[in-house]
């Protein structure tokens, strides 16, 4: 069957049409699924290196290269070989495993290139931005002397700068990483040559088509790979980030449980701790019902504190839970006693309290007369010789006159001598009295 020229025109551009939807469609799901981030960028054998030339290396001053060293398909390495010059700490590698170590940094140039940007917005001057993970893209990008650039995420975040034509970071530049990222999983693609400035504190591993320059005194935490040129060093420190730790594995969910004894007894009027534990995963928090007066429960750590004011006994529920299975809820008893009575102290007395004793009398003094005679007032009556003396014969002068003292004398101090004076007398006119009787007699006789 013969088939006509428009038939032949509309089969032809069908096919056509065909394909090219078909190329379409593949292209389209590369893309797609290129804009997912898988980790990092996979760098292969060429992670261990600091530094990796093409056609040369060329160092000057004390450059200190924290890993492995190598050019291919170049030879040429200059500039090392300890101080004054500079050093590799790893290993300056051979041809053939620089030649490997450049296949998979072109492996690694071209999954970072085709990352599908995380915005539309393309970058040029990157000064003052906080940045969090993605893919930025930029014709020329930069950083500009004495600027600042920060990349927020966590220990799984990735960023990768896509520069179409040069990377610049400037003199005196800063580069933070924060919340746990890590430079190894920062990339800068660069379509042609990369510089680092004096003095910049750069991070994360430039993968540059052409060359990579690093200027007097920069540092590196990560690494200068170019693919077709040279890398050309001056006193810097560079530091590769080997393959980043994997993420921290979660720990296993498990269902809270209450481990906590029986509390303590509490005391009205003073300050009452319990703690109540539990065991789970994720941490359990804890709620509880039923306290006694003045106590509360911190839900976080699980303590039960404050000053009970009422004595008695409660019923308290405290329920653990942290989102995995069911809570777990237990009943205590928390009881408040009354405080302890305090003895009240006997008085102790004071010295006034202590009776004083009667204010002591004279002493009497022997033959000294008293203010207050000890004996009768009076003196008996009765007769009293001539020749008996008198209280004012007494050799102690200052009798007492008119129931008085004689100005100058001394206080009686012992008895009325008047009474015993008055015997005596009567005694010896007895005396004289017999012994007249009784020469009388003898006279009479004789």
């Amino acid at each position: 069957m013969a088939t006509s020229p428009l038939l032949r025109s509309v089969l032809t551009g069908g096919v056509g049409l065909g394909l090219a939807a078909s190329l379409l469609l593949v292209s389209s799901s590369g893309a797609s699924a290129a804009t997912e981030i898988d980790g990092p960028v996979k760098l292969g054998t060429a992670a261990t290196y600091g530094v990796l030339g093409a056609s040369a290396v060329t160092n000057t001053g004390p450059t200190v290269v924290r890993g492995d060293l190598g050019v291919a398909p170049g030879t040429s390495i200059t500039g090392f070989g300890g101080a004054p010059n500079g050093s590799v700490t790893g290993s300056v590698r051979t041809p053939a495993d620089a030649a490997q170590a450049q296949r998979d940094t072109t492996t690694a140039y071209d999954v970072a290139a085709a990352l599908t940007p995380t915005t539309t917005t393309r970058y040029t001057e990157l000064d003052g931005l906080s940045l969090s993970p993605g893919v930025y893209r930029g014709g020329a990008l930069q950083l500009a002397d004495n600027g600042a650039l920060t990349l927020a995420g966590d220990a799984d975040s990735t960023w990768v700068f896509q520069a179409a034509s040069t990377l610049t970071i400037g003199s005196g530049t800063r580069i933070t990483i924060t919340g746990g990222a890590s430079s190894c999983n920062v990339f800068w693609q660069v379509g042609s040559s990369a510089t680092i400035g004096t003095g910049a504190q750069f991070q994360g591993t430039v993968l540059a088509q052409a060359s990579v320059t690093a200027t007097t005194s920069a540092t590196v935490a990560g690494r200068l790979l170019a693919r077709t040129g040279a890398v050309t060093l001056d006193t810097n420190t560079i530091t590769p980030a080997q393959e980043c730790p994997p993420a921290p594995t979660p720990a296993p969910e498990v269902a809270p449980s209450i481990t906590s004894g029986t509390p303590t007894e509490a005391t009205a009027g003073e300050p009452y701790r319990y703690t109540v534990t539990a065991t789970g995963s994720p941490t359990p928090t804890f709620t509880a019902s039923g306290l006694p007066d003045g106590l509360t429960l911190d839900g976080t750590t699980g303590v039960v504190s404050g000053t009970p004011t009422t004595p008695g006994t409660s019923t308290v529920t405290i329920t653990a839970s942290n989102g995995t299975g069911p809570a777990d809820t237990t009943e205590v008893t928390i009881r408040v006693v009354a405080p302890t009575p305090t003895p009240t102290p006997t008085p102790t007395p004071t010295p006034t309290d202590t009776p004083t004793p009667p204010a002591p009398t004279d002493t009497p003094t022997p033959g000294v007369p008293s203010d207050t005679p000890s004996g009768p007032s009076t003196t008996p009556a009765g007769p009293t010789p001539s020749d008996s003396p008198t209280p004012s014969d007494s050799p102690t002068a200052g009798a007492v006159v008119g129931g008085g003292r004689t100005p100058g004398t001394l206080a009686f101090t012992g008895t009325d001598p008047a009474l015993p004076l008055g015997i005596a007398g009567v005694l010896l006119a007895a005396g004289i009295g017999t012994t007249v009787v009784a020469r009388r007699r003898r006279a009479a006789r004789g």
